[in-house]
C-alpha cells in the first residue's frame, strides 16, 4: 500500500513539474508575441492618425486584410478566439503556423485605419498558433497539444488585458458552456501569469480603475443590480443576434468579398468624416472615459454593435471582446444615468457582465471585475454576470462553443453539440417557474 501511494505521489509530482515547465515556456512565448502585437498595433494606430484624412484609406485597408487572409491563411479569418475554439474541438488544437503572422498583420491593418474590432482575439489566436507549432516541433500527443493551445488562449487573454487570473479562467471556461476544464487549470494559471509578467516587464501598460465606493446595502440597490443584469443579458442577446444577421446578410450578397469589404470601408469612413469616429477603431479610450464617469449617449452601444458586425463580417480582422467591453460600458453608463445611480460603477459592471453573457464566461468575467476595478465591486458584478449569462440563453458570440449544460430545467436543449447546432424547446412537462408565476398572479387577484 505504501509503495503504491509513493508511486502515485511521484507520478503527480512529475506531472506538476512537467506542466509547470511547459506552461511557463508557452507563457513566455505568448507574452513576447503579445508584446510584439500590441507594440505593432500601437505603432500602426499612431502612424495612421498622423496621415491627413486617414479614414480615406479604410476601404483599402479592409480589402488588404481580406486579401492577406484569403491568399495566405484562410484559418485566420473572423475574430480569432472563435477559430481557436473550433480548432480545439474539431482538430485537436491543430493550427497552422502561418496563421500567426497573417493574423498579426491583418489585424493591425484593419484597426489602424478605423475598423471596429478588438485586440484580444488576435492575441489569443496568435498565442494558440504558437502553442500548436511548439507542440508539433516537439511531437506532443493530440491531448497534450490541446492543453497547450488552451494555455495559449489563457496567456493571450491575460497578457492583452493585464488580467492573469481572469485570463487563465477564460481559457478553460470559454470552450464548453457551463463547465470548467479542471485538467488544464494548473497550466493555464501558470501560462497566464507568466505571459502577463513578460508583457508587463517589457513595458506594456494596462488600464486599472479601482472603484472605491461603499454603497449602503439595501434591497432597492440590490434589485437595481439584478435588473441591470437582466438588461445586460438582453444587450448581449442583441449583440450576438446582430452579428448573426450581418453574417447571414453578407452571405446573401453575391458580390465579391473584396467589393463587400471595400463598400463596408466606405460606409464607415463616410460616417467617421461626417458624424463621429467614436465608434470606429479599438475604442479603448472611450471605454476608459465611460468607466471614469463620462456620460454615454443612447446610440453608443447601437452604433458600436453595428460597426463591429460590419467590420468583422465584411472581412476585417480583429477580436470581438473589446467591442463587447465598449457596448457593455456604454449600456451600464446609460443604465446608471437613467436610474440616477453612479454611472461609473454601472459602466464597470456592464463591461464585465456583457462579456459573461456574450461569451458564456461568468466566472472569468466576475474575477476580471476584481482585477480591473477592485474587490468592492465584486459582489454586485458577480450577480450581474451570472444573470447576464443566464439571460443570453443558449447562444454565443462563439458558435463553436460546446453546450455543456442547460441553463433552465424548463428548456430542453441538445447538450454536447456546438452552439451553432443547438436546438431548444420549452419542456411541456416542466413548467414549474411558469406555474409558480401564475399562482402568484392569481393569489394577488384573490386578495384584491
Amino acid at each position: 500500500m505504501k509503495k503504491r501511494m509513493w508511486r502515485e505521489e511521484s507520478v503527480m509530482f512529475l506531472s506538476v513539474l512537467k506542466w509547470f515547465l511547459l506552461a511557463t515556456l508557452i507563457g513566455i512565448i505568448v507574452g513576447l508575441s503579445t508584446f510584439v502585437f500590441l507594440k505593432g498595433l500601437g505603432y500602426g494606430i499612431r502612424m495612421a492618425n498622423e496621415i491627413p484624412y486617414y479614414l480615406a484609406f479604410l476601404p483599402f485597408a479592409m480589402v488588404i486584410s481580406v486579401l492577406i487572409v484569403k491568399k495566405c491563411a484562410p484559418g485566420a479569418e473572423g475574430h480569432g478566439t472563435e477559430k481557436v475554439i473550433e480548432a480545439v474541438h474539431r482538430f485537436n488544437g491543430k493550427i497552422s503556423a502561418v496563421v500567426v503572422p497573417v493574423k498579426l498583420i491583418a489585424t493591425i491593418v484593419t484597426i489602424s485605419f478605423g475598423g471596429s474590432a478588438g485586440k484580444e482575439g488576435p492575441s489569443a489566436q496568435i498565442g494558440a498558433g504558437l502553442a500548436s507549432a511548439f507542440s508539433d516541433i516537439f511531437r506532443f500527443s493530440d491531448n497534450a497539444r490541446k492543453k497547450l493551445v488552451i494555455c495559449g488562449i489563457s496567456a493571450g487573454f491575460a497578457a492583452v488585458f493585464g488580467t492573469p487570473v481572469a485570463g487563465a479562467l477564460f481559457g478553460i471556461e470559454v470552450l464548453v458552456v457551463g463547465q470548467l476544464m479542471y485538467d488544464v487549470l494548473f497550466p493555464s494559471f501558470i501560462a497566464g501569469i507568466t505571459a502577463y509578467q513578460v508583457t508587463h516587464a517589457l513595458g506594456i501598460g494596462y488600464f486599472y480603475k479601482p472603484l472605491h465606493f461603499s454603497p449602503v446595502f439595501s434591497e432597492m440597490f440590490f434589485i437595481r443590480v439584478i435588473i441591470a443584469g437582466i438588461v445586460f443579458g438582453l444587450v448581449s442577446f442583441l449583440f450576438i443576434e446582430t452579428m448573426k444577421v450581418f453574417k447571414k446578410g453578407m452571405g446573401l450578397i453575391t458580390l465579391s468579398i473584396y467589393i463587400k469589404a471595400f463598400v463596408a470601408g466606405v460606409i464607415m469612413a463616410l460616417f467617421g468624416y461626417f458624424v463621429t469616429t467614436n465608434h470606429l477603431g479599438l475604442g479603448v479610450e472611450h471605454i476608459e472615459s465611460m468607466i471614469s464617469g463620462s456620460h454615454a449617449c443612447w446610440y453608443d452601444p447601437i452604433l458600436k454593435t453595428l460597426f463591429t458586425s460590419l467590420t468583422l463580417n465584411a472581412g476585417g480582422s480583429g477580436g470581438v471582446i473589446t467591442p463587447i467591453f465598449y457596448v457593455g460600458a456604454a449600456s451600464g453608463g446609460l443604465y446608471g444615468q437613467i436610474c440616477n445611480l453612479d454611472s461609473s460603477t454601472f459602466a464597470a459592471i456592464g463591461m464585465v457582465a456583457l462579456l459573461a453573457g456574450a461569451a458564456n464566461t461568468p466566472v472569468a468575467a466576475s474575477v476580471m471585475s476584481i482585477e480591473l476595478f477592485g474587490p468592492e465591486i465584486a459582489p454586485y458584478a458577480a450577480v450581474a454576470c451570472v444573470i447576464s449569462f443566464l439571460m443570453t440563453g443558449h447562444r454565443s458570440i462563439y458558435p463553436s462553443q460546446v453546450l455543456g449544460m442547460t441553463k433552465s430545467n424548463s428548456i430542453k436543449s441538445t447538450v454536447g453539440k456546438e452552439m451553432s447546432a443547438v436546438e431548444t424547446i420549452t419542456d411541456p412537462e416542466n413548467k414549474t417557474a411558469l406555474k409558480y408565476l401564475k399562482m402568484m398572479i392569481r393569489g394577488k387577484k384573490k386578495k384584491k
